[in-house]
């Protein structure tokens, strides 16, 4: 029912406005004027047009490589949430067996999933994402932004587009084989109460700073894979370490010896999320 004037129609008013400028955060940061900017929007569609000569081969032979190697269509198709809580259909080349989607595990890692003959290295060179490059044409996605999530999934709305590549997907790119090294029955507790929260953070406080110029380097640094494990690391190699016994049988040969220096982090609340059927 519609406020009626005086105090009410005074305080509804002032709601309007403060969800209105909510709507500029993420996770209690406010995005950067670049984020949400139109050139940014402009920026996108001409780094993708430019490409397309040199991508259109390459979607080719990848399309070619799926549908020859195993059953099934060759794209996978997944309804996400987008900017201010709309849905779409997010695009990317099929890596895993058609016929087991049921049997697929809410956290995806290297060992607990059916791939296709080409799907590991599909995934390792991050292939599977260039259809989402229609995705960015389309007007659902930018080139740099937090990852959709499903929309089951999606604690709140993305004030901003969702990206293909972004602080906490350059951070996470070597997540699956990683987060392989936990033991199953912790892999759900493990993800949803450090690996979600980092992820949401990194974002937030990317966007909040956002310019063409550190735009411009994550995309360079996706491209040619310069990935950073050293978050992700030393996240694991903290979580054991407060874990202490009731972790068993965790592969620590490869942890860190440092302890986790990135204190931006430290800090992030912990409370449980949810995972999406794909994690990345």
């Amino acid at each position: 029912m519609p406020a009626q004037g005086g105090e009410n129609g005074s305080h509804a008013n002032h709601k309007i406005r403060v969800i209105t400028d909510t709507a500029r955060f993420l996770y209690g940061k406010h995005l950067s004027p670049w984020s949400r900017s139109g050139s940014k929007r402009i920026f996108d569609c001409v780094c993708v047009l430019s490409m397309m000569p040199l991508l259109i081969p390459i979607l080719a032979v990848v399309g070619l490589a799926v549908r020859l190697t195993s059953t099934g269509p060759v794209l996978f198709l997944q309804k996400r949430t987008g900017r201010n809580g709309r849905h779409f259909t997010i695009l990317k080349f099929r890596t895993m067996v058609h016929a087991s989607d049921n049997a697929h595990q809410p956290v995806t890692t290297c060992g607990n999933q059916l791939f296709t003959p080409v799907g590991p290295f599909l995934r390792r060179w991050k292939l599977d994402e260039l259809p989402q490059l229609f995705n960015v044409l389309a007007g659902h996605m930018s080139l740099v932004g937090p990852r959709p999530k499903l929309a089951a999934h999606a604690i709140s709305s993305l004030p901003c587009r969702a990206g293909i590549t972004g602080a906490a997907t350059v951070a996470f790119a070597r997540e699956e084989s990683i987060l392989d090294r936990v033991p199953k029955q912790h892999l759900d507790a493990f993800y949803h109460s450090v690996v979600l929260p980092a992820k949401l953070r990194l974002d937030a406080e990317y966007m909040a700073k956002a310019t063409f110029l550190s735009d411009f380097k994550l995309i360079v640094q996706s491209v040619f894979r310069r990935w950073d494990s050293v978050i992700i690391e030393d996240l694991l190699a903290t979580w054991v370490a407060k874990q202490g016994d009731a972790v068993v049988r965790m592969d620590t040969t490869q942890l860190p010896d440092a302890a986790f220096a990135h204190a931006q982090l430290s800090q992030i609340d912990r409370n449980p999320g949810h995972s999406e059927i794909r994690a990345c």
